[in-house]
């Protein structure tokens, strides 16, 4: 087993250049439940935005800022020119098998099945838009419900969130032994090796190399450029 350090996930993001109902450029806001992530801002300029029960922020990138956030947090990222980052997501594979919801509003939430059609792959630009202005219309009221102090909006958001992403969870627990817990496992075998003064590990050694698996796919950020690395 060779994952990525810690076994996180990789990807390439050019956030998406659309003007939304606000006024801003970027995005589709939505949260992760179980993953930590984090923007290596590699060009360009723009902010992410960001929603938790402490409130309402808006932190600015531009080139060699990193930003992250723990599971939870509602994201938007904001482009202003040409903002390209680097994504490192906690748990390779969670997200891509659901663990991330997007800001749609309630009563799509409350559905599974709407849910899961309106979150769909997108196939085209116009598709990807539609599916980023249904996440900025559930998202603007929650953010100016904790601009003017009520974190309850949000807090329901979670709790959707969580409904929706429930029935998942058993599926996601393999993914989870044999990549991020397994990864880490394998830190404490070889610091027990060593301890004892056995280094037959480093008999394993050497280089992988991965290119990108996919390009020009649509992310919830903006276009995105994924990698797949075995677990």
């Amino acid at each position: 087993m060779f994952p990525l350090p810690g076994g996180i996930g990789l990807s390439h993001l050019c956030a998406y250049e659309w003007e939304a109902a606000d006024g801003v450029c970027g995005g589709s806001p939505h949260l992760h439940l179980a993953c930590t992530e984090a923007y290596v801002v590699t060009g360009g300029r723009g902010a992410v935005q960001t929603l938790d029960v402490g409130g309402y922020r808006e932190t600015e990138l531009e080139p060699g800022v990193v930003a992250w956030f723990a599971p939870g947090t509602v994201h938007r990222m904001v482009q202003r020119d040409d903002l390209r980052i680097t994504v490192l997501m906690q748990n390779s594979g969670l997200p891509e098998a659901g663990d991330a919801v997007f800001t749609f509003p309630p009563p799509v939430l409350a559905d599974a099945d709407a849910y899961a059609e309106a979150a769909a792959m997108p196939a085209d630009d116009d598709a990807a838009r539609r599916r980023r202005d249904l996440a900025i219309e559930g998202y603007l009221p929650i953010r100016d419900a904790l601009a003017a102090g009520d974190p309850g909006p949000l807090r329901d958001f979670h709790r959707a969130a969580a409904a929706l992403v429930a029935p998942k969870v058993e599926a996601w627990l393999p993914r989870w032994r044999t990549g991020a817990l397994a990864a880490a496992e394998l830190t404490g075998e070889h610091l027990r090796a060593l301890a004892s003064g056995d280094a037959s590990h480093l008999e394993h050694s050497g280089v992988r190399v991965a290119g990108p698996s996919g390009e020009d796919s649509y992310g919830m950020c903006g276009r995105r450029t994924e990698y797949r690395i075995d677990m």
